[in-house]
């Protein structure tokens, strides 16, 4: 795999960057990072990326078919009018609860947006465990709990058939999967298909490709990885210069690049000066594979 290409494209360095989602309208990669407190929107076009402010930490976002965006803040669903900066309460879950906040969030194949929480972290990847939900918000803006017990809920995606959700409990250091029903969104008969390698480290943000292939960004493993679902084998391993590659996704005109998120909070001066790009926002090409555009709200 010589043809692969790894490229710091934005290097403003977040915190915390996460979920990063390709819009295909603006031609541009939308971002968050989760402890900067800010939704980022970044064109290949000016090579400059647009950060908008909120008050909580935002730990994904989502494109909407009514236009602009859904955002997952604190314990809120809301939405997120790009141009005028505004940002307005859908919904909140985990009221009983009063140190959990979203995590990592995306919209299945219906338009519904899947999104669990955890508790809030006393460092990376330190904190209370069970805390978290695994939540949908439907199109009419119900909201559903599909289960709890959750450490940190993270990646997840659909397979090709819309059969199969795939999901993240990161501190399980297991990809899993449901049996999913498309017309009621219900899931079902969880089982692990793969077990990370101690050196893959925590599995993170997640997405798939065309060829039904499920890719994991490893946090504190400075890897991305491709796995095949149907035999539990890994294919293949793209490491990055940053240790803390948080999520990835396909974008670019044809979705045939991949763009990778990472971290720098948890970092001491040291662990910066050795990876100056932790924070930054990867591009690789030459996989080979393309991905699967994202789908929008429908609510």
């Amino acid at each position: 795999m010589s043809s692969v290409r790894i490229e710091c494209v934005a290097k403003e360095g977040c915190r915390l960057g996460e979920s990063p989602v390709w819009d295909e309208k603006e031609g541009a990669l939308l971002y968050v990072d989760i402890t900067g407190r800010k939704v980022c929107r970044w064109s290949p076009l000016t090579k400059q990326a647009q950060a908008i402010p909120v008050d909580d930490p935002v730990s994904s976002v989502a494109l909407r078919k009514s236009g602009d965006y859904v955002i997952t803040l604190g314990t809120r669903f809301a939405a997120l009018k790009w141009k005028e900066e505004l940002v307005t309460t859908i919904t909140q879950v985990d009221k009983d609860k009063a140190n959990t906040r979203f995590n990592d969030g995306k919209v299945d194949p219906a338009g519904r947006y899947f999104a669990g929480t955890m508790a809030e972290e006393i460092r990376p990847a330190v904190l209370e465990r069970r805390q978290g939900s695994l939540y949908t918000l439907f199109p009419d803006l119900s909201v559903v709990k599909h289960f709890d017990q959750v450490d940190i809920s993270n990646g997840l995606d659909w397979s090709l058939d819309h059969k199969t959700f795939f999901y993240i409990d990161s501190l399980s250091y297991s990809v899993d999967a449901f049996d999913y029903d498309l017309q009621t969104g219900k899931i079902g008969n969880r089982r692990s298909i793969y077990k990370l390698e101690k050196e893959e480290s925590i599995p993170d943000g997640m997405c798939i490709d065309t060829e039904g292939k499920l890719w994991v960004a490893c946090y504190d493993g400075g890897r991305v990885i491709r796995l095949d679902p149907e035999t539990g084998k890994r294919l293949q391993t793209v490491k990055l210069p940053v240790d803390k590659t948080t999520s990835c996704c396909f974008g670019g005109k044809d979705y045939s690049e991949m763009y990778v998120t990472s971290a720098s909070d948890g970092m001491d001066k040291e662990w910066l000066s050795r990876q100056p790009q932790a924070g930054g926002i990867f591009k690789i090409t030459g996989l080979g594979v393309k991905g699967v555009p994202p789908y929008p709200f429908a609510g």
